[in-house]
């Protein structure tokens, strides 16, 4: 089977890479011709210009604004899969564009680092055309577990923003504790098992907050929004009382307050996703 990779940054690379060790037909392109030759050398085909693309057409440029000319080279009836990092808007506007110029079009996601792209880790997650996934499943499963999210080509976009924005906020606050621990002489060797062992505690009450959003029943007989309120003004004034920076406790503190604010004093914590719901306005 033939496939077309469209752009070679360091997670474009791995794509072409990953197809290339699975023995397919792989024609490149990027818009610095020199990124072509590392893929070339393994036995990828250099394109002189997207609209020389064959077979399956995956594309992976730095943002949907790079890949709208990309897209406009490309002839009727092909196949298109996007992992361009993005927004759930801009993914559903390019799936838009590409219907209207007669291309089938999928939208994807890869939860992985370009390292482990082809591994057994890697994780990619798709949107839009469930006939066209469907048909190349088994190719895109070379890159990694491939999960269908449905028709809209914006949901993949939403849950890799949704997982990265855990990611990055546990890697603040944690860093932040890092921090924290330091000023009283703790070494970050000895303060990663306690973290460790606390993040195991919270992963365990996901399904338990993700069931009380659902169903919107707050009630709590272990911990309320204004206990842990009062615990975040603790923390506020320790990083203070330390001279670090505040940013990440302070914003924190600031949701929890508003909750309180808004009667959820005595509910559990899942009823912040209240607050965040209705934001106040900027």
């Amino acid at each position: 089977m033939e496939l077309s990779v469209l752009g070679l940054g360091r997670m474009g690379s791995a794509l072409a890479g990953a197809f290339l060790a699975a023995g397919y037909d792989v024609a490149v392109w990027n818009r610095s011709p020199r990124k072509v030759a590392a893929p070339a050398a393994r036995g990828a085909k250099p394109l002189a210009d997207p609209a020389d693309a064959t077979g399956l057409v995956v594309t992976c440029l730095s943002t949907y604004d790079d890949q709208r000319p990309v897209l406009e080279r490309l002839p009727a009836g092909t196949t298109l899969v996007s992992l361009t990092s993005g927004t759930p808007a801009e993914a559903r506007a390019t799936a838009e564009f590409a219907s209207a110029h007669g291309i089938t079009y999928v939208d994807g996601v890869v939860l992985a680092v370009p390292q482990a792209v082809g591994g057994p880790s890697a994780r990619l997650l798709y949107g839009g055309s469930a006939a066209a996934f469907a048909e190349h499943r088994e190719v895109l499963e070379t890159l990694g577990a491939a999960t269908f999210l449905g028709p809209d080509a914006g949901l993949p976009a939403v849950h890799d923003l949704a997982l990265l924005g855990i990611m990055w906020t546990t890697m603040a606050g944690y860093l932040q504790a890092l921090a924290l621990v330091g000023g009283a002489g703790v070494q970050p060797a000895q303060f990663a098992p306690f973290a460790a062992g606390w993040l195991d505690v919270v992963t365990a009450n996901l399904p338990r907050l993700a069931d009380a959003v659902a169903s919107g029943d707050h009630r709590t007989e272990v911990s309320t929004v204004d206990l842990n309120a009062a615990g975040l003004a603790h923390l506020v004034a320790a990083v203070r009382e330390q001279g670090l920076d505040d940013g990440v406790p302070a914003a924190v503190r600031g949701l929890f307050d508003r909750a309180v604010a808004r009667g959820h004093g005595e509910h559990g914590v899942s009823s912040v996703v209240e607050v965040i719901k209705q934001p106040q306005p900027r």
